[in-house]
């Protein structure tokens, strides 16, 4: 697997405050990559040092196989969380003027404007000032900005903050099908929800240093902890009698004529011998896998790490 960008042993200090603290991150091309951490993290500090708006101190940046350089920022677009436009000026003016530091020529940029701003169902707002604009449109165009020029790497940062939900999806549908078509996409957020539906890799960052990384499946697959939940009809003590040694009865309750249990499985047993134990006692209608969100996965790693930290 090509990646676009390569980070390595990546540190920055700032005064008495290290933000970074030999950071390694690989971040496959094509893709949509979850940089994740708690706020003091350090994804700021290394989403500024890809922009090059400040540099490493030590530690290396490779894009496309290349030692980052000035002429790299031209396919690079970022979105930040701190939204900025020019209140007075009207809204079509601005997206020239952005699109137009991107390198794109004037009749390039009004022809792709255009285009963006019919599929954003926002070109009547076209020659409005931008103080006019809700906080969800106003974010509508600094989107379409950042991917006007086509960079091949995107970096948003908390895109969806501030969107009802009819946009936040069309956000989401604009990210996968650049995605698709060959864009690499950094995605910087705290929405665990958005993470698990559209991103494959990520990294989870915490006190300045990288305590995760990898694909979300694997990472999920990783997590898990042997608990099922099952649904059954029949008695519960006799459920309850039938569970050997091996399992914990986590919880159980009613659901009107059914059953449901959640068991975690202690041992190395798998969950056909749990079917084997129970089915003579009660008739069994579901058997589902619990599988570990990435928000149990964040929260969980968070804290054992600043547990690790106090200690120290």
């Amino acid at each position: 697997m090509s990646s676009i960008l390569k980070a390595d042993n990546i540190v920055k200090q700032y005064a008495n405050h290290r933000a970074l603290d030999d950071v390694s991150i690989e971040i496959p091309t094509a893709c949509v990559f979850g940089l994740l951490g708690p706020n003091g993290a350090g994804k700021t500090s290394f989403i500024r040092i890809i922009n090059q708006i400040t540099g490493p101190d030590s530690g290396k940046i490779y894009f496309n196989g290349e030692p980052l350089e000035s002429k790299h920022v031209e396919q690079i677009g970022y979105l930040p969380e701190e939204r900025g436009l020019y209140k007075k000026m009207e809204v079509g003016e601005q997206a020239m003027y952005l699109a137009q530091l991107k390198g794109m020529s004037k009749a390039e940029a009004k022809k792709k404007l255009i285009y963006w701003f019919k599929k954003f169902d926002i070109a009547e707002w076209w020659n409005k000032k931008v103080e006019e604009l809700s906080k969800g449109m106003a974010q509508k165009v600094q989107f379409i900005v950042t991917v006007l020029h086509e960079p091949k790497l995107l970096i948003l940062d908390e895109p969806f903050s501030g969107f009802d939900p009819i946009n936040a999806n069309i956000v989401k549908s604009e990210i996968l099908r650049l995605k698709d078509e060959g864009t690499t996409i950094i995605l910087s957020t705290h929405n665990m929800a958005s993470v698990e539906e559209i991103c494959e890799h990520i990294a989870l960052l915490n006190n300045s240093k990288k305590i995760l990384g990898g694909s979300v499946k694997q990472i999920q697959e990783d997590f898990k902890e042997g608990i099922y939940d099952i649904t059954f009809k029949g008695n519960m003590i006799g459920f309850t009698n039938a569970l050997w040694t091996g399992c914990e009865l986590l919880n159980s309750k009613e659901n009107g004529a059914y059953h449901q249990a959640t068991v975690k499985l202690t041992g190395h047993q798998s969950p056909n011998e749990l079917l084997k134990a129970i089915i003579g006692h009660v008739e069994v209608y579901g058997l589902q896998e619990i599988i570990p969100s990435m928000n149990d996965i964040f929260i969980k790693q968070v804290e054992a790490t600043n547990t690790k930290s106090f200690v120290k």
